[in-house]
């Protein structure tokens, strides 16, 4: 990074901010390098020693974190384009969080915190330490608080201010909800059912994710009315996006997928963006099909917040093909990923977006208005015959089909798919938005958009189903 603006920042830092952004270091660089910085010059010199001044972005986290807006403007306005990467550094979500209580406690509360710790502190270093941040120093040395243990912390707060203590219960309930076991694996059920019996109504539900770009807090924050509503995305990278992409089929019965590689192209470019890992797969015939989905319930998870599946290909009713022509049965895909089988996705969100037909039928509707025509020429995504055949139910699925069953799902020859390219532009319409939509609220404008044109005279409907018990949302890390 340029040193002379590195040189404008330190000169504008107080030295009570320098000290503000030595702990917030303190789980990247070790105490010991810690000691004796008086500058953030010297803070810089042990980030670069880390290789966490190679890419602008943690120190921006930082400043944002401390409220330097306008240090943080400076540094993204004189810094170059940054490549995208799976491997940003990001804020350790313990230390914002005493950050947090350290600004939110007056001189009095410290005080009465100092007091109540007079027998577990050396005394001298406690009457030394100025400022919360000091005295949580004091006890992680002692061992009394860590990124694991801060059931101390929460009793004495408790008995200061309920107002601290509430933020030390958010953090314990998030690291609750990270290490929480296995659940068992509920007993079969359809989530594939005609409305109304079918999954949950999608609702609006705005909220506030931790990584929204041009925000003045920090990236790692989750600035919540009720954090437990929500999917909690703090690991980099956020998970891994499998896209499965069959185009050229030999079998007699099924066409080439022109314009799928568009579709590849948008999913991965976006996902890319949201800071996941992107596993890329071609032209899979049945059986390949099958041991990728073994493959990837095989896979580590327990680092990730999330998966993504993303699935462009020929289909009908409950099934996929690959290219050999061979079915995959939907319900058999899904249930490969319930808890009982892959334990570290336990709790967290399964995501499917499935491009295909379900059935022959094209779909009509009557107008109740103007409708748009797609003047690209489309194909539809479809085989030949109907299988009926429901899918699993099990906590924290989404599996977002391209249109309702028995009917086809077009695709444009130019464009790509209908419902994966309107997918993309409002999943970054809402990445880009400040109102923090979540991901059904953009599942239901895909419906809008993709539901009010037609399709060479016939009409489509995607058909989102669920079980997730949060909202999730997806936002760039930057």
């Amino acid at each position: 990074m340029d040193r002379y603006l590195l040189s404008r920042i330190d000169d504008d830092l107080e030295s009570s901010e320098v000290a503000e952004l030595c702990f917030l270091c303190g789980d990247v660089v070790s105490r010991k390098r810690l000691e004796g910085i008086v500058d953030a010059k010297g803070l810089f010199m042990r980030l670069e020693e880390k290789g966490l001044l190679d890419n602008p972005s943690f120190l921006c986290q930082l400043l944002q974190t401390i409220h330097r807006a306008d240090l943080t403007d400076l540094l993204e306005a004189n810094s170059r384009p940054q490549e995208e990467t799976d491997a940003l550094p990001v804020l350790s979500q313990y230390r914002v969080m005493l950050y947090t209580i350290h600004e939110d406690m007056t001189t009095e509360s410290l005080d009465k915190m100092k007091y109540l710790l007079n027998d577990k502190l050396n005394k001298r270093q406690l009457e030394m330490s100025s400022t919360a941040l000091g005295v949580f120093a004091e006890m992680e040395k002692m061992g009394i608080i860590s990124k694991s243990n801060v059931t101390e912390l929460h009793r004495i707060l408790s008995e200061i201010d309920q107002q601290l203590a509430l933020t030390v219960q958010n953090y314990m309930n998030r690291v609750q909800h990270l290490q929480r076991p296995p659940l068992d694996a509920p007993s079969h059920g359809s989530i594939d059912q005609q409305r109304p019996n079918s999954m949950a109504l999608l609702q609006n539900s705005p909220c506030v994710c931790e990584t929204q770009p041009n925000s003045t807090g920090p990236l790692v924050c989750c600035d919540l009315s009720s954090e437990t509503e929500f999917y909690l995305l703090t690991h980099v990278p956020r998970g891994r996006c499998v896209i499965i992409n069959n185009m050229i089929f030999p079998a007699e019965n099924l066409s080439n997928r022109r314009g799928s590689e568009k579709d590849e192209e948008a999913l991965s470019e976006l996902f890319q963006r949201f800071g996941f890992e992107i596993e890329l797969f071609s032209d899979l015939d049945a059986e390949q099909l099958n041991k990728t989905i073994k493959t990837m319930t095989e896979w580590d998870y327990s680092q990730h917040d999330l998966l993504v599946v993303c699935i462009l290909t020929h289909g009908e009713l409950g099934c996929i093909f690959g290219t050999d022509g061979g079915k995959v049965l939907l319900r058999d895909l899904i249930s490969n990923f319930w808890n009982d089988k892959v334990p570290s996705l336990s709790g967290k969100p399964k995501v499917f977006f499935i491009q295909a037909c379900q059935g022959d039928r094209y779909q009509e509707g009557a107008a109740q208005g103007p409708v748009q025509e797609e003047s690209l020429a489309c194909e539809p995504d479809s085989g030949s015959d109907d299988l009926d055949v429901s899918l699993p139910a099990e906590a924290d699925f989404l599996i977002s089909m391209s249109t309702v069953q028995h009917c086809k799902s077009f695709r444009s020859i130019n464009r790509g798919s209908i419902f994966i390219q309107e997918l993309c532009q409002q999943l970054q319409k809402s990445a880009e938005s400040s109102e923090n939509d979540d991901i059904l609220t953009v599942l239901t404008r895909v419906n809008r958009e993709v539901g009010r044109k037609e399709y060479e005279t016939y009409k489509q409907m995607p058909q989102p189903r669920y079980t997730l018990t949060k909202k999730l949302v997806f936002r760039y890390v930057r």
